[in-house]
């Protein structure tokens, strides 16, 4: 049975991530960083599926949390990884504190390097892999309000392209998924006018669902998908 690390993977995207990937035979270990009973409800409900799933308390930015992980579970390995975890704090650049740019840079960018840097190990001597970081249009478009989240998502998008050249010798690729407006718990709490906004914006005029991202991450950690890497897959309704 194929291994499948996913970030973020107790709610929304990552979740349905989880489900697709286990659905498709991995076994999951899904890292969340605060909300234990959103991690027991899932383990309750994939296991109750019959699927492979386990929750792993851990701080994706924190190079300490990540290397305990790895401790316990480098020796087997993940032949997939997938970087879903994240949150916005958004605000005008002008009024944005500084910890608000480096907590959302350091989730997103920091801990998509972290995670890739020991997640390789196994990968590489294994001479298989797949790599998946969930990127947003901000970072192609641009947001008002969004400079920091933006940023994080454009170094994520570098850093996909650049590690893609470094390891494809190893049989592994490393791919962004663009996942645009999606129903998820972190896109709930939007103004109303904001998400009217952003539907108009969407060519087929209606928000993704989770489910749709996660199949499309299945397909690029499938062997079906080993000739794709370095690239971004717009799932975003047309808006990219």
């Amino acid at each position: 049975m194929r291994r499948a690390l996913v970030t973020g993977g107790t709610k929304g995207i990552g979740l349905a991530t989880a489900r697709a990937l286990a659905a498709a035979g991995h076994e999951i270990v899904a890292l969340y960083a605060h909300d234990d009973d959103a991690a027991r409800a899932a383990e309750t409900a994939l296991g109750g599926e019959g699927l492979s799933f386990r929750a792993h308390k851990a701080d994706v930015a924190s190079a300490a949390d990540i290397d305990a992980l790895f401790a316990v579970e480098g020796e087997r390995g993940f032949d997939a990884l997938v970087h879903a975890a994240g949150f916005t704090r958004d605000k005008l650049m002008l009024m944005m504190p500084e910890r608000d740019f480096d907590d959302v840079v350091a989730a997103h960018l920091k801990g998509g390097y972290l995670v890739a840097k020991q997640a390789l190990k196994a990968m590489i001597s294994h001479r298989f892999g797949r790599v998946v970081n969930i990127v947003s249009p901000t970072a192609l478009l641009g947001r008002a309000g969004q400079t920091n989240y933006g940023a994080a998502k454009a170094g994520l998008i570098g850093l996909t392209r650049s590690l893609a050249r470094e390891v494809a010798r190893f049989k592994i690729t490393v791919n962004c998924v663009c996942a645009g407006f999606v129903e998820t718990s972190m896109t709930a709490g939007l103004p109303e006018k904001a998400r009217q906004e952003m539907l108009q914006a969407i060519p087929l005029g209606r928000p993704g669902r989770p489910e749709e991202i996660a199949d499309a991450v299945a397909w690029l950690c499938s062997d079906g998908a080993g000739y794709i890497t370095g690239t971004v897959l717009g799932v975003d309704g047309g808006l990219t």
